[in-house]
């Protein structure tokens, strides 16, 4: 072979394996943005305390890697408890006081009638609280409710109906009478408190659109962590959690969760994620609101992404500020009810 074939050989393996590599760069170019190496990626604690107001410093915030853990919380956890305000009230009559394992055998395992929580509680003898059964302890009292309006609607005739044959039942099983209140007051009671909590209720969301490539999974879910959220339950869920324990998330980051349950997730492109807090369910000692906005300004700028509404209308500054003004005055109007955003009984009411 003479030096002009092996000279054009040589050419042509140069051109061919830059057409090759130019072809590999448009295919990454069309397809969904990947996740960066970890090893490039910033400290997720700093990241988190940069972008998220209400961090202190040493407050546990997840990890660069995949096995995240989430910030490290309060035992506030308080046993749910019946609240005049959102229950209405069945009391027994007793001939002395009854121990928790005679009650027990009679507690029903499901604690719902329909869509309904109800709760049985004793007077304890010995503390004078008011508590659900506990093995050992003997119950001067007794009285169960059951709950007037939640997120599924008012409490209906057929749930008070089935409310009062589990207590009736109950009570002669233990040898004691129940006294109830009328179902017509009731149910009054029932679409007064529903149609308040209708009227009050609100979930704000934002959607972060994608405004040049389209996202994979494990691009998202690279960004949401370095801003402190961790993987949910759900297929397509994020969570930034509550440092409360029990308590529900602070934020929501969702997608779609075909794409999350993909046989390739990395190669499903999404477009779109969504943003979101439950203002009755979070309290606003923990600033969700102020969370919620410098999330999705952060991951806005991180993700190349247009903050938009539910109409795919841009979301600017000033009309964050017009939200946190209409949301002040709903914290007050619920406040005004004595079901201030966060309570126990507000979390009961709107979920």
């Amino acid at each position: 072979m003479d030096t002009l074939t092996v000279a054009l050989a040589s050419l042509g393996g140069v051109v061919l394996a830059g057409v090759i590599a130019h072809g590999a760069w448009q295919a990454r170019r069309a397809g969904p943005k990947q996740a960066s190496d970890p090893r490039e990626e910033p400290s997720a604690s700093a990241a988190a305390r940069r972008s998220e107001p209400g961090l202190e410093e040493g407050d546990a915030v997840p990890a660069d890697d995949a096995a995240a853990e989430a910030p490290r919380r309060l035992s506030k956890r308080v046993p749910l408890q019946l609240d005049a305000l959102i229950d209405a009230f069945a009391t027994f009559t007793l001939d002395g006081p009854v121990s928790a394992e005679a009650i027990a055998p009679h507690l029903a395992a499901r604690r719902f009638v329909g869509s309904k929580l109800f709760l049985v509680e004793g007077l304890n003898g010995e503390s004078g609280r008011w508590e659900a059964p506990a093995a050992g302890q003997r119950y001067t009292e007794l009285q169960a409710g059951v709950q007037l309006a939640s997120r599924t609607g008012a409490l209906n005739e057929i749930e008070y109906s089935e409310f009062v044959q589990r207590i009736q039942a109950m009570a002669e099983a233990i040898g004691a009478s129940a006294d109830f209140p009328d179902m017509l007051d009731v149910m009054a009671r029932a679409r007064e408190l529903d149609a308040f909590a209708s009227q009050h209720d609100a979930q704000l969301a934002v959607h972060l659109h994608a405004q040049g490539a389209a996202w994979s999974v494990g691009y998202i879910q690279q960004h949401a962590r370095r801003h402190g959220f961790v993987p949910g339950v759900v297929p397509g869920r994020l969570v930034y959690p509550s440092t409360e324990e029990g308590a529900p998330p602070v934020l929501t980051l969702t997608f779609d969760s075909q794409a999350a349950l993909a046989d390739e997730p990395d190669r499903a492109a999404v477009r779109d994620v969504t943003l979101s807090f439950d203002v009755p369910q979070t309290d606003p000692s923990v600033e969700p609101f102020k969370a919620w906005q410098a999330a999705a300004q952060a991951l806005a700028v991180g993700m190349d992404a247009a903050i938009v509404d539910d109409n795919q209308r841009p979301l600017s500054g000033e009309g964050f500020a017009t939200i946190g003004r209409e949301l002040g005055q709903l914290y007050s109007m619920l406040e005004g009810r004595d079901l201030a955003a966060g309570s126990a009984a507000a979390r009961r009411l709107f979920s």
